[in-house]
């Protein structure tokens, strides 16, 4: 077992800053092991926070980036075929399940619903995992927790959790951290200043305003990182913010000019 899960031990603290009380409720649902959701937009520390609280309860992560072509088979397990012979190879959520371990679903609407609902019977008191080609029912390890995270502001009617997958979860809101929690962090991540952060930061605001008005999205704290990241490196401050946050998130010239002037501003 301990050689199953050594992959997926988290060596080294991740830097995580707390902005309420996120750190202490998620380590109150894990002591019931209450299946949890985290609702944020993309790049606003959703994903690391559970590596930190993987981290701090001294679980394994088992993470799943979640797609449309996921299939249940992908979760919990197939038979393969080698020289032997036919055997049985688990997937990520059984390895999690059978072992203890967290399994963290990231951008769980990303995959089909007859792929999610494969997870239900481990989200009640049941807490089980019944692989059917097996002909196994895989009784959850105690130490294993369940982690779902998507972005709500990227939900439609086609793409949304349904209410009975959704019930099963308690839920956390993630967002970008007010002003000066955010410089810290993109100080701290990306090794640059604070008075450079804060700009990055205050470049990210402005295009945070234009969201539903030209921009589908904002701007991230992981971009922010990014484009600090290359003026750490010695890359223009200019430059860094034109490849690191204007050009990945529009094509639209005019929306181009916009935000490349705040970035002047600022820079």
């Amino acid at each position: 077992m301990s050689d199953i899960l050594s992959q997926y031990r988290i060596a080294n603290a991740p830097y995580y800053r707390p902005v309420g009380d996120e750190v202490a409720l998620f380590e109150a649902a894990y002591s019931v092991r209450m299946p949890m959701m985290l609702k944020g937009p993309t790049g606003c520390g959703k994903t690391r926070f559970v590596e930190y609280m993987a981290h701090k309860l001294g679980r394994p992560l088992v993470t799943v980036a979640c797609n449309e072509d996921m299939t249940a088979a992908d979760l919990v397990g197939r038979f393969l075929l080698d020289a032997q012979g036919t055997r049985w190879q688990d997937g990520p959520l059984a390895i999690a399940a059978r072992h203890g371990a967290l399994c963290y679903l990231d951008e769980v609407v990303e995959a089909r619903q007859d792929t999610t609902v494969v997870i239900h019977p481990l989200t009640d008191n049941r807490r089980v995992l019944p692989l059917e080609k097996k002909g196994e029912l895989v009784r959850a390890h105690p130490d294993f927790q369940i982690v779902i995270s998507y972005n709500p502001g990227y939900q439609s009617l086609m793409k949304d959790l349904k209410q009975s997958t959704k019930q099963r979860f308690g839920a956390l809101d993630f967002n970008y951290p007010e002003h000066g929690v955010e410089t810290e962090i993109v100080a701290h991540e990306a090794g640059v200043s604070d008075d450079v952060a804060g700009k990055l930061v205050s470049i990210a605001e402005r295009a945070r305003n234009l969201k539903g008005h030209g921009l589908d999205e904002g701007i991230s704290t992981r971009m922010l990182i990014h484009a600090g990241s290359l003026i750490a490196h010695g890359v223009d401050a200019q430059s860094a913010c034109r490849v690191a946050l204007v050009r990945p998130i529009t094509d639209d010239p005019d929306m181009r000019d916009a935000l490349d002037a705040a970035v002047t501003t600022f820079f």
